[in-house]
């Protein structure tokens, strides 16, 4: 079906803010601003980069500000905070500073390939989705790169997280109806900003489990969730941020989102 004037004036107008959080990222963020570039200036797509150093030591807001020089402070929006303050709260601070109307979260240590941010924005523009989502679960999806402790580690989060998600889905009245296969996924995503803004303000998570909890609030909600095949690849720089600590805590906050939702 051909599209309307109006629906191509709505499309020509829509633009994409990135929110980018970094801590101690001055080896990876170079190449994701790179890639991020390299797929979406041949493309019609309007967006922004907003970068959000959590004050990193190693040097990450110096380099950012360099990219800034490089490819114009239009497309690169710097907003760095003093100290390390969690994942959560960084997009929080992100969107708050957004200029476009969709949200795209992810990672700046390239586990996440920019090349499928096209077809996110393809997907939600053809169904309109409230959200749309990155998995490894779908077709070509996968995990590439990981070793086999970590690979084990993920297996053993995938069946924690699924033997929570059975027991929550008894307890859940709504959104029953949902399309998406409701996986162990916290992969990039793609979001309406209005939208998000209502998945942020019912959210009490922070860190790492927060983008979980905004998928559960999105079902309850009975938003529209769409589902991109992406696959995920270990780190080319520096080390992961979630060590042991962080995962008995991403543990205990799993455990309590889902006690309380």
């Amino acid at each position: 079906m051909a599209a309307t004037a109006l629906d191509s004036e709505i499309t020509k107008s829509d633009k994409y803010s990135i929110l980018l959080p970094t801590y101690n990222e001055k080896e990876n963020l170079p190449i994701i601003i790179w890639l991020i570039v390299k797929y979406l200036d041949n493309t019609d797509y309007d967006y922004e980069v907003i970068i959000i150093d959590d004050g990193s030591p190693d040097g990450t807001l110096d380099v950012a500000k360099q990219l800034q020089k490089i490819y114009g402070s239009h497309k690169i929006v710097l907003k760095p905070r003093e100290k390390k303050l969690g994942l959560g709260t960084a997009y929080i601070h992100g969107i708050k500073h957004a200029t476009g109307n969709f949200i795209i979260i992810m990672d700046a240590d390239l586990s996440h390939h920019p090349k499928f941010i096209p077809k996110f924005i393809d997907l939600q523009r053809e169904h309109d989705y409230d959200l749309v989502t990155g998995t490894r679960y779908v077709d070509e999806g996968g995990v590439y790169g990981w070793d086999f402790k970590r690979t084990r580690g993920l297996r053993c989060y995938e069946i924690y997280f699924r033997v929570l998600l059975q027991w929550w889905q008894k307890q859940l009245k709504t959104a029953t109806h949902s399309n998406i296969k409701f996986k162990f996924t916290i992969y990039k995503k793609l979001y309406k900003k209005d939208i998000l803004q209502k998945l942020i303000d019912s959210c009490v998570s922070k860190g790492y489990v927060f983008q979980m909890e905004m998928i559960i609030r999105a079902r309850q909600l009975d938003y529209t969730i769409g589902e991109i095949p992406i696959t995920f690849v270990d780190r080319v720089y520096g080390e992961s941020k979630l060590g042991g600590s962080e995962i008995f805590q991403f543990a205990k906050a799993l455990l309590y989102l889902f006690a309380t939702t």
